[in-house]
């Protein structure tokens, strides 16, 4: 007599993969999402000058206990990455055969989530890695992001539009997913539910790219978006452009 799939224990074999999913669909959202949400908030007090953007670099730099917090970040978005990643490739895509929209954002959640991980790869190892290794200080993040983001290739910021398309593919990837996680945690279970799901999930994902790209096109540019948060003055008296702490092109150099 065969064993009732529903007296197998919860890490039984065969639920192997069910487990594998609800973990990378958990592990998404927190710490993954979460803490990609709070970076670009706290990036975006770059807009208020030098001081206020080191002050909240220093400030992280100098948590208690921030090895473990890195760790656990770092240690699931390693399994994020590479179980999304192994799904991703196992996928057939077949919106030509199907385009339906949920079937579209089934593609795109695995696109935007390879695309993410070059950016996030890449971002680690310009700024997080160099800081680890000793070679970049707190004072240091700020003239390094106006040299990098503000760099061009002819007349074309190349990095900064890197950064914002990096930015773009996070958010959908993460905004979508919320819709995912709900829907498999069965948490939107009626058709209203999830619609209602997708639209709020939708606007929270403009409102969060608006907020990175913003932080992206100050450094790259010294411009903002108007009106939006962080972007008015303090009164502080603060550099808030690279122009405005006396960046020059030999800067540039001695901080890459």
């Amino acid at each position: 007599m065969s064993e009732d799939s529903s007296t197998k224990s919860l890490f039984d074999k065969s639920r192997r993969p069910y487990l594998m999913r609800k973990l990378h669909s958990l592990t998404g959202v927190l710490p993954v999402g979460g803490f990609m949400c709070f970076h670009l908030f706290e990036n975006a007090k770059a807009l208020q000058g030098q001081q206020q953007f080191d002050e909240a670099v220093a400030g992280i730099s100098h948590m208690p206990y921030l090895p473990v917090l890195e760790a656990a970040i770092l240690l699931p978005l390693v399994f994020h990455a590479g179980y999304g990643g192994w799904i991703a490739l196992q996928g057939k895509p077949n919106v030509g055969r199907y385009t339906y929209s949920r079937n579209w954002m089934y593609t795109l959640q695995r696109v935007t989530g390879l695309l993410a991980f070059a950016f996030i790869a890449f971002h680690l190892y310009e700024y997080w890695g160099h800081r680890v290794s000793g070679d970049l200080a707190v004072e240091q993040f700020y003239p390094q992001l106006c040299a990098n983001l503000s760099s061009t290739i002819g007349p074309v910021p190349a990095r900064a539009l890197v950064y914002i398309l990096g930015i773009a593919a996070c958010v959908f990837h993460f905004a979508n997913g919320l819709w995912g996680f709900c829907f498999s945690w069965g948490l939107t279970v009626s058709r209203r539910s999830q619609q209602l799901a997708a639209t709020a999930f939708g606007v929270l994902g403009v409102i969060v790219f608006l907020l990175g790209a913003n932080t992206a096109i100050y450094f790259a540019t010294g411009s903002r978006f108007p009106g939006l948060l962080f972007g008015a003055a303090d009164g502080r008296g603060n550099a808030r452009t690279c122009a405005d702490v006396g960046f020059t092109k030999t800067q540039a150099s001695a901080v890459q």
